[in-house]
C-alpha cells in the first residue's frame, strides 16, 4: 500500500495527431462571420479586426496568420494546425477547439473564457495573459511556453499537462482539477491554494509551494 501511495497512477493527455492532406490554398481569403471553412491552407494573411463570431474552421492549416483584435467569439476550430499565430489582442471567448495543434503562438491578451478545449496541444509559444476562466479543458498539453499570467479560475481541467513552461502567475481559484500535471514547469505565484486537489507536482515544486501553503493555512514557521 505504501508503494502505491508513493507512485500514484497519473493519466496523461490523450492527444489525437492532426493529419491534413490535399488542402486547398487560399492566398486572399474572404473571411465572414458565421461561415464554414473546410480543408483550406492559409499563409501569411491578416484577419485583423474582422468580425468572425461563430465561424467554423475544419481541417485547416494556418501559417503566420494574424488574428489581432479579431472577434472569434463562439468560433470553432476542428482538426486544425495554427503555426506562428500572431495576436497582441486575441478574442475568442466561448470558442471550441477540438483536435488542434498550436505551434509558436505570440499572444498578448488572450480572452478565451468559457471556451471548450479537447485534444489541444500548444508548443513553444510566448503568451502574456491567457484568460481561460470557466473553460472546460480535456486532454490538453502546453509545452516549452513562456506565460506571464495563466488564469484558470473556475475551469474544469482533466488530463492537462504543462511541460517545461515558465509561468509568472497561475490562478487556480475555484478550479476543478484531475490529473493536472505541472511537473517540470517553473512558476512564481500560484493563487487559489484551496483548489489544488488533482494537481501533480514534483519534489522541487513542493518546496516552492510550502511557504505559500503555510501562509494560506496561517501556519507560522519559526
Amino acid at each position: 500500500m505504501a508503494a502505491a501511495a508513493r507512485n500514484p497512477k497519473i493519466t496523461v493527455p490523450r492527444l489525437t495527431p492532426v493529419r491534413l492532406e490535399e488542402l486547398r490554398f487560399d492566398p486572399a481569403p474572404d473571411f465572414q462571420r458565421g461561415q464554414r471553412y473546410d480543408g483550406v491552407r492559409y499563409s501569411r494573411v491578416s484577419a485583423d479586426d474582422l468580425e468572425l463570431s461563430g465561424a467554423d474552421f475544419a481541417e485547416c492549416h494556418f501559417e503566420g496568420v494574424s488574428f489581432n483584435e479579431t472577434q472569434l467569439r463562439g468560433a470553432t476550430f476542428r482538426d486544425c494546425v495554427l503555426a506562428d499565430m500572431y495576436a497582441p489582442v486575441f478574442t475568442a471567448a466561448r470558442s471550441t477547439l477540438r483536435d488542434v495543434e498550436i505551434v509558436n503562438p505570440r499572444w498578448g491578451s488572450a480572452e478565451l473564457f468559457e471556451s471548450g478545449w479537447q485534444s489541444v496541444r500548444i508548443d513553444s509559444g510566448k503568451l502574456d495573459y491567457v484568460n481561460l476562466r470557466g473553460a472546460k479543458l480535456t486532454d490538453v498539453q502546453i509545452s516549452d511556453c513562456i506565460i506571464n499570467e495563466l488564469d484558470l479560475g473556475s475551469c474544469a481541467a482533466t488530463r492537462v499537462a504543462l511541460k517545461n513552461c515558465t509561468i509568472g502567475t497561475l490562478d487556480l481559484g475555484g478550479a476543478k482539477l484531475k490529473d493536472f500535471d505541472l511537473r517540470g514547469t517553473d512558476f512564481r505565484v500560484i493563487s487559489g491554494l484551496g483548489n489544488l486537489s488533482g494537481l501533480v507536482i514534483d519534489d522541487y515544486q513542493l518546496t516552492l509551494l510550502a511557504p505559500l501553503l503555510a501562509s494560506h493555512l496561517g501556519v507560522v514557521v519559526a
